[in-house]
C-alpha cells in the first residue's frame, strides 16, 4: 500500500508521518461503525518494524489501543504507538487505555490530537507523560480533526457532523417538476454514494423522498449491507406508509422517525410495533426543527449523518447553517428549466459559496465536487 506520508506531514520525520499515515488509514475502515466513539487508529513500531495495529471495532470497544497492544504483545515494551487520538484516561465500559499503553512498556506515544471529551481532554497524555513515556503530540492534527469531525461536534455542539450529500443534472436541478425523481448519475456515482453511507451512522431524509422514491437508504456493495446506517425519516404528520421499504426492512437496517407532538398516539405506536423508534420534536408550520433533530440524534450517540434529501430537507438544513460539508454529484444529463432546484429557498452557491472546496473526483461521466466549512 502506498502512503504519501511526507506530502501529508511535510514537517514531520519520514518514519513518524509513515506511521501516523498508516494509523490514519486504519482508523478509517470502521468509520460509520464506531458510534458513539470515535473511529481511531492505532500502530505501534519497534526498531522501525510493525508489531501491532488495531483500530476501534464496532460499537465503540475494542478502541484502537487495546487492540494494536493485543497484536503486539510482548513486542510493546520499549515500542512507539502511534495513535490518531489521545488515549482515553477514564473508567467507562472498559478499563483507561491510557493505564494499558503504561502496562504494556510502550516508551513513547506520538498522538495526533487532544480530544475533546471532558472526561479526558489532556489527561491521558498527563497520565502517560507522568510514568516516563515520551509523549509527542500534534503531528496530523488537521487531518486527525477532520477525520474525527464527528466526535468533536457532538461534544463541543451536542449535535452531529452534517454532510449533505446532492446530485444535480448538467443544468444544475435535482428532479423534475412536481418534484418527482429523475436519473441523474449513473452507476459509479451510485456505488460512490453507497460508499459514503457505509462511513455515516446516520442517512437523514424527509418524508417527500420516501413517498416520490421508496427508496433503501442501505449500503449495497457486496459483503457491505451490515455497514448500512440508521436510517432517519423526517415525517412532521406521521403519514410514513408502512409498506414503504424503510419501515418493512426495519429488522434489518434500522429506520427511525422524527414526527411533531400533532400526530397521534396509534399512528407512533403502530410504527413502534414495527421495529421503528419514534421521536418527536417541535415544528413550525409543519416543518420540523432541524437543531432539535440533530440534538436527539447526538443524545442517541450519533456522530456522523449524511443528508440525502430532497430539496425541501436541504434548504432547511442550509438555512439553519447545519450544514458541514457538501458531496454535490454532478450529472452529464439535462432535466430542463422546469426542473426542481436542489437547495429549496436558496441558490446552490448560496451554501457552496460561503465553504471551501477539498477536490474533486471522476466518476464516470460524472463527477463529485466536495465543500467544507473552513
Amino acid at each position: 500500500m502506498s502512503l504519501p506520508a511526507e506530502k501529508n506531514f511535510p514537517n514531520a520525520a519520514a518514519d513518524d508521518a509513515r506511521f501516523m499515515t498508516l494509523a490514519f488509514a486504519l482508523g478509517r475502515r470502521n468509520l460509520g461503525r464506531t458510534w458513539p466513539n470515535p473511529a481511531v487508529g492505532a500502530v505501534i513500531v519497534k526498531d522501525n518494524i510493525l508489531v501491532g495495529r488495531g483500530w476501534t471495532q464496532p460499537g465503540g470497544r475494542p478502541h484502537a489501543e487495546i487492540e494494536a497492544l493485543r497484536h503486539a504483545k510482548k513486542a510493546a515494551q520499549g515500542a512507539t504507538l502511534y495513535v490518531t487520538l489521545e488515549p482515553c484516561s477514564h473508567q467507562g465500559k472498559t478499563p483507561p487505555c491510557a493505564d494499558a499503553i503504561i502496562k504494556a512498556g510502550i516508551a513513547r506515544v506520538v498522538s495526533a490530537l487532544e480530544d475533546p471529551n471532558p472526561e479526558v481532554t489532556g489527561s491521558g497524555h498527563k497520565r502517560l507523560a507522568e510514568k516516563g513515556i515520551k509523549v509527542d503530540v500534534g503531528l496530523g492534527a488537521e487531518e486527525a480533526r477532520r477525520m474525527h469531525a464527528g466526535h468533536i461536534m457532538r461534544l463541543t455542539k451536542r449535535r452531529p457532523y452534517v454532510i449533505l450529500k446532492m446530485a444535480v443534472s448538467a443544468d444544475g436541478k435535482a428532479g423534475l417538476a412536481g418534484r418527482k425523481p429523475a436519473p441523474i448519475t449513473g452507476d459509479v456515482a451510485r456505488v460512490r454514494v453507497w460508499q459514503m453511507r457505509a462511513s455515516s451512522d446516520a442517512i437523514m431524509v424527509g418524508i417527500g423522498t420516501v413517498l416520490s422514491d421508496n427508496p433503501q437508504l442501505t449500503c449495497r456493495l457486496p459483503g457491505m449491507f451490515e455497514r448500512s446506517p440508521v436510517r432517519v425519516v423526517l415525517d412532521a404528520t406521521l403519514k410514513l406508509p408502512l409498506m414503504t421499504s424503510v419501515v418493512a426492512t426495519v429488522r434489518e437496517t434500522p429506520t427511525w422517525v422524527f414526527t411533531s407532538s400533532r400526530p397521534s398516539g396509534i399512528a407512533e405506536e403502530i410504527l413502534q410495533q414495527k421495529g421503528c423508534k419514534v421521536f418527536r420534536v417541535s415544528d413550525d408550520d409543519g416543518q420540523l426543527n432541524p437543531e432539535e433533530v440533530l440534538k436527539v440524534l447526538a443524545e442517541q450517540g450519533i456522530t456522523r449523518v449524511m443528508v440525502e434529501g430532497g430539496p425541501k430537507l436541504a434548504g432547511s438544513m442550509a438555512a439553519a447553517g447545519l450544514v458541514d460539508e457538501v458531496a454535490l454529484l454532478r450529472g452529464a444529463r439535462m432535466i430542463g428549466d422546469t426542473g426542481i432546484a436542489p437547495l429549496e429557498g436558496m441558490p446552490l452557491d448560496g451554501l457552496t459559496g460561503q465553504m471551501q472546496a477539498r477536490g474533486r473526483e471522476t466518476l464516470g461521466p460524472d463527477t463529485l465536487d466536495t465543500f467544507a466549512r473552513a
